[in-house]
């Protein structure tokens, strides 16, 4: 499933409910200093901003040539709206289409102005309008000038009106009541049924009205190819059996002309990178924070870091069992010392390594606020005491179970097959049944097997039994997350600038479907509070922003009171360049302007 050993992430701009390949990876080893010229000697000032990019100016840019992208894929499709599309898709519509707002280092949404000369809030009474002001040069790579009937076009594709069209969400376009043409040719007008205050994040990626008009060509028309672009870079080519997409150099592109020829994405297998990097035939690629040193080898090579723009959690699934018990839940997540997981994971990278306090805002994010104190601190002694009131009560210790544990503490740990058992010393206890949890996590991961381990071990101080469950890479989400089939894992969620409607699926309150079953949208943890779809309602509907961030806080907290997700870390980003890059590197939430990445002069 994932070339890192990463928590698996949901990730990218759709929050697509499916794992994913990522960037960030997370590796319990040393890294050690980065190579000069090449990685920045402020690592931690950079990463205090949330990207460490190789920056040169435009002057220092040397024109031509082709970049080597590593991929962890062939993209299966160029519609970056369907449930298939994944870190390739954005790479390629990021280069190649219209984007109305581009984020920062901040992850906060800032105007593209190769597209838009304004955007703004122009009515809110009776109802939200939006008025787009397109640069009258902006124009589809066919010569026809963008306007409102490529935003009309999409917004009935991916409106949930009609549902001959694939799509993966339809958030913030199932609000908009009607689009027209403006003032003029170049300005679009978008009037809202109710107030949205995501309305920044619509129409990014936008796609010619020639493929959203039509619900087959976006199922099936771009899944290879986009025929019609309007980027600093076009698709050229889309090999499947090389393994690469290559973009090259729009020539009818109105801006900064792009310093590339072209780039090359090409799916290259993780362990195979370091030395591709150093060999030179790869010029950027995500690796792993253990093959750091392996880079740093070349003389030619370097290394970028920062804090991405991802965390990792602890989920309690609490649909049913011990963790349907808020109090259980609590106690496990007083069990664990975040503290001390965060700095064995990111102390190493020489990276921020506080413990994750958030849900909704990442740390190198603007509004970051701490909430963990709605559930409390790390306290074993509060936590045994939780389990007790919920009728846990620890036994007595077994004649020799503290002897048998050894110097690694008070928990025997035993291993058959993919199973690994961590007994503790003093079982917790109800009506004669030991309190035991499911820990569930991808076969195929050596940083989990610590992180979990460690989990584990906390747990055990407690009472609590687990049996860490190793399951199939590529039948983690679907078979056990998704399904439902586990008390404990360990994934990720991206972070987003647009938390009040990317997140609302991820902490809404599970619902009874008419067949039955529990309908969860994407809240795996089945853990939810009419409160907290009411605050975040609220949110994304309030067009005040200091307003917004207010209910979103309060969210924030709720659902740490809530206890069924515990965010560990914000997720380290990891990139290997040649010497000579410029303008790439680990950028966290920032979009990278893709004109001005080269090599330089």
């Amino acid at each position: 499933m994932n070339r890192s050993s990463n928590p698996p992430a949901v990730r990218g701009r759709n929050r697509r409910a499916v794992p994913a390949a990522t960037r960030a990876v997370l590796v319990l080893t040393a890294g050690a200093t980065a190579l000069a010229g090449c990685s920045s000697s402020g690592t931690r000032a950079a990463g205090s901003a949330g990207t460490d990019v190789a920056a040169v100016a435009r002057s220092g840019v040397r024109q031509g040539g082709t970049l080597t992208w590593a991929v962890d894929a062939m993209p299966a499709t160029l519609n970056a709206f369907q449930a298939d599309a994944g870190e390739a898709t954005d790479t390629v519509t990021g280069a190649t289409l219209p984007t109305m707002f581009r984020l920062n280092g901040h992850g906060s949404p800032v105007l593209d102005a190769d597209y838009l000369k304004d955007a703004s809030v122009t009515a809110q009474s009776p109802r939200q309008v939006v008025t787009y002001d397109l640069d009258p040069r902006a124009k589809w790579s066919d010569g026809r000038a963008i306007g409102a009937d490529d935003f009309t076009a999409q917004w009935k594709a991916l409106n949930g009106k009609n549902s001959s069209y694939w799509t993966a969400r339809n958030a913030g376009y199932d609000r908009i009541a009607a689009i027209s043409r403006g003032a003029d040719a170049h300005q679009v007008k978008v009037t809202f049924t109710s107030p949205y205050a995501d309305w920044r994040s619509l129409f990014t990626p936008l796609y010619p009205k020639s493929v959203t008009a039509s619900a087959d060509t976006f199922n099936d028309g771009v899944r290879t190819a986009l025929p019609v672009t309007a980027g600093p870079f076009a698709v050229q080519a889309d090999d499947a059996k090389a393994g690469t997409v290559t973009l090259a150099r729009n020539a009818g592109w109105w801006g900064d002309p792009a310093k590339l020829d072209r780039i090359v994405l090409s799916a290259v297998p993780g362990a195979k990178r370091p030395a591709a990097v150093a060999a030179g035939t790869l010029d950027v690629a995500a690796i792993e924070p253990d093959q750091i040193k392996a880079v740093q080898a070349s003389k030619d090579a370097g290394v970028r870091k920062a804090p991405g723009a991802a965390y990792a959690q602890l989920a309690l699934n609490g649909s049913s069992g011990p963790l349907s018990d808020e109090r259980v839940r609590h106690a496990v997540a007083r069990a664990v010392d975040r503290k001390k997981i965060a700095a064995m994971v990111l102390g190493p990278l020489d990276l921020p390594d506080k413990p994750l306090g958030n849900h909704l805002v990442l740390p190198s994010q603007a509004g970051y606020a701490d909430h963990s104190s709605a559930l409390g601190k790390n306290d074993t002694e509060q936590a045994a005491a939780l389990l007790a009131d919920a009728g846990w009560q620890q036994s007595p210790a077994k004649t020799g179970e503290k002897a048998a544990a050894g110097p690694a503490g008070p928990d025997r740990t035993s291993a058959s097959g993919a199973l690994t058992v961590v007994e503790p010393a003093r079982a917790a206890m109800k009506s004669g049944k030991e309190l035991s949890l499911r820990f569930v996590l991808p076969a195929g991961s050596p940083t989990l097997d610590t992180v979990g381990g460690q989990i584990a071990k906390m747990l055990s101080a407690i009472g609590i039994r687990t049996e860490i469950s190793k399951v199939a890479d590529d039948s983690y989400f679907q078979d056990h997350i998704a399904a439902g089939d586990f008390d404990l894992a360990l994934y990720s969620w991206p972070g987003t600038a647009y938390p009040a409607t990317d997140d609302t699926p991820i902490f809404a309150k599970p619902v009874p479907a008419p067949d039955g079953t529990l309908a969860v949208a994407q809240n795996y943890t089945r853990v939810g509070t009419d409160q907290i779809d009411q605050l975040m309602a609220r949110a994304g509907a309030e067009l005040n922003a200091s307003q917004a961030r207010s209910l979103t806080n309060e969210a924030d907290a709720r659902i740490w009171a809530a206890a069924g997700s515990i965010p560990l870390y914000q997720r380290p980003e990891v990139v290997a360049l040649r010497a000579n890059v410029a303008n790439v590197g680990a950028f966290g939430f920032q979009t990278p302007v893709f004109q001005d990445i080269g090599f330089r002069k």
